[in-house]
């Protein structure tokens, strides 16, 4: 957000409007839900990423060469069991 104070509720307020909550925050808000006038709680907005397809991550992910030795899986493999 851009500085502005959290919109506050507490926790009854909360549990009767949690649909709108949930809407105000897909829209970018944050909520704080707060007990007895203190802050317990901040509901945020995830930024989920989400894949184009298959090679989306093309050039974003890199490997060292030997990402796929021998020695490499023998290590995992003693990691995992």
């Amino acid at each position: 957000m851009s500085g502005e104070a959290a919109a506050e509720f507490n926790i009854h307020d909360a549990e009767t409007n949690l649909s709108r909550i949930i809407e105000r925050v897909e829209h970018g808000e944050e909520i704080v839900i707060s007990r007895a006038g203190t802050p317990v709680a901040k509901v945020i907005p995830l930024r989920a990423r989400r894949r184009s397809g298959r090679g989306s991550l093309r050039g974003r992910v890199t490997l060292p060469a030997d990402w796929d030795s021998d020695e490499v899986n023998e290590a995992i493999a003693r990691d995992f069991g």
